[in-house]
């Protein structure tokens, strides 16, 4: 079985993580992305900010690994945004409506540092709002 084509870069500041993913992805990455975002919640990070910067593809395994390292941050009592989403992503994320459950204050900003800490924006909701526990058990009715 071949590697998957992912890297992950992790720099710590405090209780915050700036995570960088460069590559693809997929269902054979996924896992490599659930793994370092729960590292994340081991180790007492509680604000991670995941920059999509330098990702080639995103499919809905990466959306799936997403949403549930959301769920868990949030249940920690943390956030977690994703920051410049490839179009594959983007695209996903328009059709499900989770779009403003993963992304930051706005598209076109840069990914902060670690040591930021972005001022508090209202966000609009989803064209139909979904809970996150539905989307990831696959009830979105």
């Amino acid at each position: 079985m071949p590697f998957p084509q992912l890297t992950v870069y992790r720099h710590d500041r405090r209780n915050r993580a700036l995570i960088t993913l460069a590559g693809e992805i997929d269902l054979e990455s996924a896992p490599l992305v659930r793994t370092a975002l729960a590292r994340c919640l081991r180790d007492g990070i509680r604000i991670v900010d995941v920059d999509l910067t330098p990702v080639t593809f995103c499919d809905c395994a990466g959306l799936n690994a997403f949403l549930y390292a959301a769920q868990q941050t949030a249940e920690s009592g943390g956030t977690l945004r994703l920051h410049h989403p490839p179009p594959t992503l983007e695209r996903i994320l328009d059709l499900t409506g989770c779009g403003a459950l993963l992304l930051g204050p706005a598209l076109g900003h840069p990914a902060p540092s670690p040591g930021d800490v972005p001022a508090p924006t209202a966000q609009a909701p989803p064209h139909r709002p979904v809970p996150l526990g539905s989307v990831l058990s696959g009830d979105t009715r």
